[in-house]
């Protein structure tokens, strides 16, 4: 490394004139964007980088030293971090792509832009593939960002530049970084608040992806120029002179949406691009008094904002549906600002936002801009946890079955819309749209999640799975003894709860596995057989297991009875499949058989196949305690007994997916005076006489007999289980209703296990 730092020492590098320029016009933006330059840093990074990238070329033929130029020049102009973030990206790929190690790089620049140079190298890969191995990479990508905020940026900035020059590429290539684009570099940017990357991103993806439809947008919104700019002109015109009345320092801005946003929203709407209304917004951005001090001016700002408001609303009448407040209530990454759209000339809808100069800073430049001006702020690190928590959240979560399973949840929580709402003590919370109780609960705190067993909004109890809106106020009743709900999973919208509940499914399905083992061990001691696991192993394959975990699972959870597996184990051959077929075939005319009498009298609640069961031996699952109304199913065990499941049990998809031969329909019949055992959960306050009006209202229900009643209360909620015999769902349902009116009863659901 000696020549090395001889280059970096070396005033007069003999480089190509246009490259001294290309140096020139960094340092001169970096002088305009940034709060403070070490131009003799940026002058040892970039001779170091040309000199290391010396005999490299890049497809368009090129000098490679043109792309960490042009990079560090995004950075610069269009982020504006700081210095350290311009240097590390002219150095961000000579460790991955030359001879220099990190160790020289360390020792000449110092740690922190060495840790920003191995952020960026070991993250290189992190979207060359959406497969199986891909979540390591996005989980080293996340990990780069907790620990410096400059890894993400210079990387948005590295892969702007290469969509910019993408045309150089082979079009295989073109359209795999164009597809990784859209999918995770644009709605990345979007989460740190970039937006012009972002929109730019998003334009030159689908300029690869959908050439045509890109063209047309383009041209269409080129033709309504001249058209689109009179009108706006006419719209500016009275709130200009109005603010100019009030003293305001303003600018007024159109903004056209970028063709990708128009693209994405005829899609949606299935429209045509001529009726989409608001392909454009006007931006009215306020300059701010500089010579106050930041908390002054960030109140008076706000202020202002509000005033002009109101300026614009007397000039044109607003939509009141149409108004949003990101000033009290930012986004996750920052941003701030007033929507509002209003009717303009002729009756057309436009879209007004009214922000400061720094709010909009911000909103164009996102994290780097909010964290600039947060210098010398109190509680910096507080407010900068907001951009980083769901980073965290994605992190700290129990890492998936699937790899895949990861990589999506984490490009689903990127694009969020966001709605705002508050705890009992008036917090604000921020929650994807669509968010329910159950991803406030786990918001406020994992094991608040995991013992959630009902929710308040505004004072009212409401079902866990309603969909929350802005403003409302939420509180969380739980339960020590309560454990998450699979169903959750299904209407969850945050990846945290996502990942919990499933992390707890995935748990309870290893313990199962356990029992079944321990099942399993005891059946083969008492039939005195010694199997081990590799042989074990062999039986389960024969038997049309995939391995030893799904039989001990089906053990554990009464699907598979072991006392099967001991029987063909003792045949003392492995069976071939033609003794299954016959093993099959036998089984078929044994059950043919117990059909044929099943024709004795008695009354029964099942039909199978068309007739009345009578003689076959039915056992009613206690994995889901199927009651006559209940969609359900047949399975049929080696012996002939049917075991009878609701088409919603928990071990449902594993019997109609591993043992579709094994699955018999069928159904209720009419018969009467059969009764079956139901159990439901109750949830409440523990108040004085609660016991007795449950049981007073059970016992008034005709044909309702209590079998067993828990009752356990802890800091005024208590929680309790009744099970009753009842005569079908009908009845049970009926007697949930009349449950629910009992004055403090929150909930009242059937229990699933």
């Amino acid at each position: 490394m000696i020549q090395a730092s001889a280059v970096l020492r070396k005033d007069d590098l003999d480089m190509e004139p246009q490259y001294v320029e290309g140096l020139e016009n960094l340092l001169a933006h970096c002088r305009t964007h940034l709060p403070s330059v070490d131009e003799d840093l940026l002058r040892r990074a970039f001779r170091l980088s040309y000199w290391a990238h010396r005999d490299d070329w890049r497809a368009s033929g090129e000098r490679y030293i043109s792309h960490p130029l042009e990079v560090a020049t995004i950075v610069a102009r269009d982020i504006g971090l700081d210095d350290l973030s311009v240097a590390a990206a002219l150095l961000h790929d000579v460790v991955e792509d030359t001879e220099l190690s990190l160790d020289f790089i360390e020792s000449e620049f110092g740690e922190t832009l060495a840790t920003v140079i191995d952020g960026l190298t070991k993250i290189s890969g992190v979207f060359e593939s959406r497969e199986l191995g891909q979540a390591e990479n996005v989980r080293k990508l996340m990990l780069s960002m907790a620990t410096d905020l400059r890894v993400i940026l210079v990387k948005f900035a590295d892969r702007l530049h290469n969509m910019r020059t993408i045309d150089a590429l082979p079009k295989k290539k073109q359209l795999k970084k164009a597809g990784e684009t859209l999918d995770l570099f644009a709605p990345l940017a979007h989460r740190f608040g970039l937006h012009s990357i972002k929109s730019e991103l998003e334009d030159l993806s689908l300029k690869i992806l959908d050439p045509s439809a890109y063209e047309h947008i383009v041209e269409t919104i080129s033709d309504m120029a001249e058209k689109r700019d009179k009108f706006i002109a006419a719209f500016i015109e009275p709130m200009e002179e109005r603010l100019d009345e009030e003293g305001y320092q303003f600018q007024i801005y159109s903004r056209v949406k970028n063709v990708y946003s128009i693209h994405r929203k005829m899609k949606r709407q299935d429209k045509p691009i001529d009726e989409i209304y608001d392909i454009f917004a006007i931006r009215i951005v306020l300059n701010t008094d500089n010579e106050l001090d930041a908390d002054t001016r960030e109140k008076k700002g706000k202020e202002d904002c509000w005033r002009v408001y109101s300026v614009v609303t007397d000039v044109y009448k607003p939509l009141p549906t149409r108004f949003r407040d990101f000033i009290s209530n930012p986004k996750g990454n920052g941003y701030q600002s007033l929507h509002t759209t209003v009717l303009g000339p002729g009756g057309r809808r436009v879209e007004v936002q009214i922000r400061t100069d720094r709010m909009h800073e911000v909103a164009e430049k996102g994290v780097a801009a909010h964290w600039r001006y947060k210098e010398g702020r109190k509680n910096v690190d507080e407010e900068m946890e907001q951009f980083l928590e769901w980073v965290r959240d994605l992190l700290d979560s129990p890492k998936p079955e699937e790899a895949t399973e990861f990589v999506e949840e984490f490009r689903l929580n990127l694009y969020d819309e966001e709605i705002y709402v508050f705890t009992p003590m008036g917090d604000l919370m921020t929650l994807p749209k669509g968010a329910t109780p159950v991803d406030f609960a786990f918001k406020v705190h994992t094991e608040v999640g995991m013992q959630c067993i009902g929710a308040k909004v505004n004072g009212k109890m409401v079902p866990l799975s309603r969909e929350l809106q802005s403003g409302d106020q939420v509180e969380i009743i739980t339960s020590k003894k309560q454990h998450p709900n699979p169903d959750w999973e299904n209407f969850v919208q945050t990846h945290k709860a996502k990942s919990r509940i499933r992390h707890w499914k995935n748990e309870k399905r290893r313990k199962t596995a356990e029992h079944g083992r321990e099942v399993w061990e005891k059946a083969a001691e008492k039939a005195h057989l010694e199997v081990s696991d590799h042989d074990l192993q062999q039986y389960a394959h024969d038997i049309k297991f995939p391995d030893l975990r799904q039989l001990f699972y089906e053990i554990g959870a009464g699907i598979y009875d072991p006392q099967d597996l001991i029987a063909y184990i003792k045949d003392g051959t492995l069976a071939s499949e033609e003794e299954e077929q016959h093993d099959e075939e036998s089984l078929r005319e044994q059950y043919e058989n117990f059909l044929e009498t099943a024709q004795t009298s008695g009354r029964q609640a099942l039909v199978i196949d068309g007739e009345m069961q009578r003689d076959i031996k039915v056992n009613y699952s206690s994995c889901c305690n199927p009651i006559p109304g209940d969609d359900v199913f047949g399975f049929v065990s080696k012996t002939g007994s049917i075991n009878i499941h609701r088409t919603n049990c928990p071990n449902a998809t594993d019997l109609l997916n591993n043992h579709p031969h094994r699955i018999q329909d069928v159904d209720w019949s009419h018969q009467k005076d059969v009764h079956f055992v139901a159990a439901l959960r109750l949830m409440g306050e523990d108040r004085a006489n609660m016991l007795n009006d449950i049981t007073t209202v059970i016992s008034k229900n005709l044909n309702t007999y209590i079998r067993s009643l828990t009752i356990d209360s802890e800091d005024g909620v208590f929680e309790g289980r009744v099970t009753l015999h009842v005569a079908d769902l009908k009845h049970l349902e009926r007697l949930k209703e009349r449950l629910k009116r009992i004055d403090g009863l929150y909930g009242v659901y059937r229990f699933e296990e």
